[in-house]
């Protein structure tokens, strides 16, 4: 590999890992996407109207787009919690699980 070709690999891996830093409008719209679709599956299985081939495909989609929202949720948070301790004390906020039940009794 010649050092112009290993020169711009490395810069490309530096823009990816800046891209991968910085907040990005994309990464809301495709767990807002990757839901929809979720939810579009979820429904779909539910009506039981699929064949077992259409089935299991829909499924294993449905765990890969899982796998997707719970890793946006992951990333989210820990840019909340950087976010939180830049912006002050980090000892003075409480990180708590969210429980939805909670939520709706309010």
């Amino acid at each position: 590999m010649s050092s112009k070709a290993i020169a711009n690999s490395t810069s490309g891996d530096a823009a990816d890992r800046a891209a991968d830093a910085r907040p990005d409008a994309s990464t809301a719209a495709d767990f807002e996407s990757s839901l929809a679709e979720l939810e579009a599956i979820v429904g779909k299985l539910e009506q039981g109207d699929l064949s077992l081939d259409e089935s299991l495909r829909h499924f294993e989609r449905g765990v890969q787009l899982t796998r997707a929202c719970q890793n946006s949720l992951k990333l989210a948070e820990q840019k909340v919690q950087i976010l939180m301790s830049r912006s002050g004390d980090p000892e003075s906020f409480d990180a708590v699980p969210f429980d939805a039940d909670d939520d709706r009794e309010r």
